[in-house]
């Protein structure tokens, strides 16, 4: 182990510097530091020595040359025990320097305000990144420290070693260092090729492991983990649970798409995440008696309902069937209500923007105790740029940041006109396709999606894929399917499964027998005609679609089941056509003039 006789001292973050220091100086550690790390010091009562004092050399050229001198990369470079070194460093009164505590100046936050090209450059930090590499070069006699987050892990560890640091703790804080300086030299390189329209000539992306999962997509993907890009936070902190690889990726999307809702509408929202796409998303619009009777809530509880059960129980109903074990978010703090409601689905796992004590309590109790509680970072800025690794190459994008708001549904196209109360839900419709795997469309009315169709090679399949969903969502609200008996006992999810089989009532043999046996009197068959005359009174239905529509088919298709109103990009060579048959059917049409592909997972 090292005991540190002399630590230099020079950070833009202080986070923690004062705690750090002091217990440097209560084991005989000399500080040095420059400007305004030195007057924090002092101001906390701890000695310290300005840099240029030690090196004899008066800082010069407005700063820019403080620690540019032998006097610290010598004591820094210095290899112990070595003749030669040692004598060198006598002969010029060169002094050991055991450890480097930094930051780099804040050059990516310096571009990120918009600050000119001159004040850029002038926050492109030299000497910080000089001792940097001269501490971790000498790693084995010396310590570099670039992070507060290392500094209860270095307390700690030197408090375990009678004071001293271990040579396996330096050598990670030194590749981490080495790690950190690619990073910043790669900002400015890239900062630079910016500004001269060029390519950058390299890209270094530094992240920092943050917890391991126990696999990958697949069981046999080990080994997992999850991290985060270096000097940024995670978009969540883990409250509950373990989350898995595919939970987190359900997170990051399923908060998206909730905090633009909530952005966009001002109505606290909520969705519910199966496998990277939305079975179902709502905003807090109240139910109507049908609707209550078809998500089996009474009307009385339904009109105590908080913002965010209500949210969330439209979300979960748009696709009961297909959110059985979802991943939830919701746009705003959860309360009791939401979490009582929680408690009697099964899902496996909640992002959200905060919790009451009532609820974490309760959710915590789920799947024993395994239930994956996330709260979101709050405030959190994702960078503007999207990396992927793909069969051993990178590609990378501006992240999509658009949000669609009112102002992308100003182009009606079609004689029908779309009134203002049928937008909110447009926005609905755009938002969530913007989280959905691409190809996709999806219906929505009422404030809440009813049929959303992912991933499929043609949109008219698309669109069929959908409208089988609508059609189940509509008729779960047939008299005949509201008033199905079923047996006491039969579970919830039992019973969601039950009515999407009567309604689509193609049974096996066996499977029937299996299907009545949820009933002490078996209900007579839901026909084909009983279904269809339902259907047909069914309006006001909006399709949204995450690119264009490139022949009339889909129209036509949605055209059977009550849909009243298109969004859609638009950009197609066929856009006439299609406008030309929304007006055959008199539906209104609305084209934003911007994709909303979704990142691919």
């Amino acid at each position: 182990t090292v005991v540190p006789k002399r630590a230099l001292v020079s950070v833009s973050d202080k986070t923690g510097v004062v705690e750090l220091c002091t217990y440097l100086v209560s084991l005989g550690t000399e500080l040095l530091s420059t400007g305004g790390t030195a007057k924090k010091l002092r101001e906390a009562g701890l000695a310290c020595k300005d840099v240029s004092e030690h090196t004899k050399s008066p800082e010069c050229l407005d700063g820019r040359v403080k620690t540019l001198h032998p006097k610290i990369h010598g004591g820094l470079l210095a290899v112990r025990g070595n003749e030669q070194h040692e004598k060198d460093m006598v002969d010029n009164e060169i002094g050991v320097i055991d450890m480097t505590i930094l930051n780099l100046y804040p050059f990516e936050a310096t571009v990120a305000k918009g600050s000119p090209f001159e004040q850029c450059v002038e926050n492109i930090d030299i000497g910080g990144p000089s001792m940097l590499r001269s501490t971790a070069k000498n790693h084995a006699f010396t310590t570099i420290v670039t992070s507060p987050d290392q500094y209860e892990e270095l307390i700690e560890t030197m408090k375990a070693n009678g004071g001293g640091t271990t040579l396996a703790m330096r050598k990670r804080f030194a590749a981490r260092a080495f790690a950190t300086s690619a990073a910043y030299d790669s900002a400015i390189a890239s900062y630079f090729a910016a500004q001269l329209e060029t390519d950058a000539p390299v890209a270094a992306r530094v992240y920092k492991p943050e917890m391991t999962l126990k696999y990958g997509c697949n069981p046999q993907q080990k080994p997992a983990g999850v991290s985060s890009i270096l000097g940024h936070p995670l978009p969540f902190s883990v409250l509950n649970g373990k989350p898995g690889y595919i939970n987190l990726l359900d997170a990051a999307n399923a908060w998206q798409l909730v905090k633009e809702l909530k952005d966009a509408t001002g109505l606290t929202a909520a969705t519910s995440f199966k496998h990277v796409s939305p079975a179902g998303a709502a905003l807090s619009v109240p139910l109507n008696p049908t609707e209550c009777k078809a998500f089996e809530i009474t009307e009385e509880d339904a009109a105590k309902l908080t913002p965010s059960a209500l949210a969330y129980i439209r979300a979960r109903n748009a696709d009961p069937m297909c959110s059985f074990g979802d991943f939830a978010a919701i746009s705003d703090v959860v309360d009791e209500d939401t979490a009582l409601y929680l408690k009697k689905e099964v899902s496996d796992g909640i992002i959200a923007a905060g919790f009451t004590p009532e609820a974490l309590e309760i959710l915590k109790q789920k799947k024993k105790g395994n239930f994956i509680i996330l709260q979101a970072t709050a405030d959190f800025v994702p960078p503007s740029m999207e990396y992927r690794e793909v069969f051993g190459m990178a590609m990378s994008q501006k992240r999509n940041d658009v949000v669609v708001s009112a102002e992308h549904l100003a182009k009606t196209v079609t004689k029908a006109p779309v009134t203002e109360d049928v937008k909110r839900d447009m926005i609905l419709g755009c938002i969530t396709l913007k989280y959905t795997q691409s190809n996709s469309v999806g219906f929505c009315k009422n404030g809440q999606m009813i049929g959303i169709g992912a991933g499929q090679q043609s949109r008219v399949d698309c669109v069929k894929l959908a409208g089988r969903k609508v059609a189940t969502f509509s008729l779960r609200q047939h008299p005949a399917v509201l008033s199905l008996g079923f047996k006491a006992g039969v579970k919830r999810q039992d019973r969601v499964n039950a009515r999407v089989r009567y309604i689509e009532g193609d049974f096996t043999p066996e499977e029937r027998s299996r299907w009545e046996a949820n009933f002490d009197d078996v209900p007579p068959p839901l026909t084909d005609e009983a279904k269809a005359a339902y259907m047909s009174s069914l309006e006001g239905v909006i399709l949204s679609s995450d690119a264009f529509f490139p022949f009339r088919d889909g129209i036509d298709h949605a055209s059977k089941v009550g849909v009243s109103y298109v969004v859609q990009p638009g950009g197609s060579v066929a856009d006439q056509s299609i406008i030309d048959t929304c007006d055959e059917y008199g539906m209104g049409m609305c084209m934003t003039g911007g994709q909303a592909l979704p990142p691919l997972t």
